[in-house]
């Protein structure tokens, strides 16, 4: 059933155990799987601000999707940091005015997990990234 639903471009499916009852409120008989997907993207700009997760900021085709979170360990998280350096100053994208963003000149990409059946990116995790080679 999860694939059929994962198919059909769905979020996911919703389950109860089967010897569970059916009661009111929040309980852990209910299990909610999501399905998510992987797809290259521009990385068009990043977000750090001090006490909150980084975020980078996602394009496909030019078109704004949303922003994924950096959960890279220390090394690699500092290597995205570094090649980021390099690529800060671009402008706004027209028509988004996302404030304490750094906008970024093109160039670098990025894998990114994010949930089935949306337009702009949900519950999204930036995974790998690269720096375009012409």
């Amino acid at each position: 059933v999860y694939h059929l639903a994962c198919e059909a471009n769905l979020e996911g499916i919703v389950s109860k155990r089967l010897d569970s009852l059916y009661r009111s409120g929040s309980t852990m008989n209910w299990r909610k799987i999501k399905c998510y997907i992987e797809k290259e993207m521009d990385i068009i700009g990043v977000q750090r601000e001090r006490g909150k997760p980084a975020m980078v900021l996602m394009a496909d085709k030019g078109r704004y999707m949303g922003g994924a979170f950096v959960t890279f360990k220390a090394d690699k998280r500092q290597e995205l940091w570094d090649r980021v350096q390099g690529k800060v100053g671009a402008p706004p994208p027209k028509g988004l005015k996302k404030q304490k963003a750094e906008w970024l000149k093109p160039g670098l990409s990025g894998r990114v997990r994010f949930l089935k059946g949306e337009e702009q990116l949900r519950h999204a995790m930036l995974k790998d990234f690269w720096e375009e080679t012409d």
